[in-house]
């Protein structure tokens, strides 16, 4: 079977919007009517006039959709788990504000803020408690709208985000489970133990080893990098904006070497850029839709079986979505 004449055919049949990750194989990337990250995508999705949304992504992002569209019926051609998301829930953020009450300080003085890579259900769990969502291209504006609380931030889950913003405010970060507690009740943000597994792969060998190989080359990087990484690099944003820089402001001619997952940096340009890892950076999750799923996903609609259909209660839609809309609001 040609799965892309298929996809194409029922794509032109049915009431929807194909949506897609940067992340995503190019074979699926190239078929959706929507690109872009995470948040970007939600955004774009919610105001299409299609009923039917297929995102092609992670978890996560097809229950951002839902939260801030419930109208819409939102499928997920495979429902592929964020490894970042997956390392924090409900239970995980409750046992790490009790760590915290323990020490002494209370949820009161608590503010917590979610990296939009989070299940619904954790983003409500920040809502309830008056917090924030945020993205890496936003995150430095959430923090300090949060630091004007007066009370500490709790940064969920990636701690390398949190640790790297502290540091570009010029604050103290700590993180829960790594850090001796004492040191964690001085931090101004308090990072929880989560990561993601891609960008972890990169090191300082890898940075020198560019730098001596080309002089001159540019080494641009995500906030998700550590911040042995991120210290030493020339610049660093979040997937929409290592795009823009890439492709809009470098010259050509100039050499880059990109910290971020492979798929996206190999679509970036045809020549002088160059992956950051010794070893292929490529997010597994973000890897497993395939145009089969794809295929069986458009397909399911044709026949209102509804494969793979992303279901939010009314609760976690109601305070995830409050969190989102603070974001909105900064």
């Amino acid at each position: 079977m040609n799965f892309k004449e298929e996809i194409l055919n029922l794509k032109n049949e049915l009431d929807v919007t194909i949506v897609a990750h940067y992340y995503q194989k190019d074979e699926v990337f190239e078929l959706a009517d929507i690109v872009g990250d995470s948040l970007e995508l939600a955004k774009k999705a919610i105001s299409t006039q299609h009923k039917n949304i297929i995102f092609c992504g992670v978890g996560f992002m097809g229950e951002s959709v839902k939260v801030l569209a419930p109208e819409k019926r939102v499928l997920m051609p495979k429902i592929a788990c964020c490894a970042m998301a997956k390392m924090i829930d409900v239970d995980y953020f409750n046992a790490n504000l009790k760590i915290l009450n323990d020490a002494g300080l209370s949820n009161n003085d608590i503010l917590p803020i979610t990296y939009i890579n989070s299940s619904a259900a954790v983003k409500a769990a920040v809502g309830k408690m008056g917090g924030y969502v945020c993205t890496s291209a936003n995150a430095f504006k959430i923090i300090e709208k949060g630091l004007t609380s007066g009370k500490k931030i709790f940064f969920v889950p990636d701690r390398c985000l949190g640790q790297n913003f502290a540091k570009q405010i010029g604050l103290k970060s700590a993180v829960v489970g790594i850090d001796n507690i004492e040191v964690v009740m001085q931090a101004d943000i308090i990072c929880f133990n989560g990561f993601c597994s891609v960008h972890q792969l990169f090191t300082v060998e890898d940075i020198e080893f560019f730098r001596n190989k080309y002089p001159g080359i540019i080494i641009a990087v995500h906030p998700e990098c550590d911040p042995s990484i991120v210290e030493k690099s020339d610049f660093v944003g979040s997937t929409s904006q290592l795009i823009n820089f890439i492709t809009k402001e470098l010259d050509p001619e100039q050499k880059v070497a990109v910290g971020t997952e492979y798929n996206m940096v190999n679509r970036l340009r045809p020549k002088n850029t160059y992956v950051l890892s010794s070893t292929k950076p490529e997010c597994p999750t973000m890897n497993e839709t395939t145009l089969e799923d794809l295929y069986n996903s458009l397909l399911s609609i044709k026949n209102e079986t509804f494969a793979n259909e992303i279901f939010v209660n009314d609760e976690t839609v109601k305070y995830a979505r409050i969190a989102l809309e603070r974001m909105f609001e900064v």
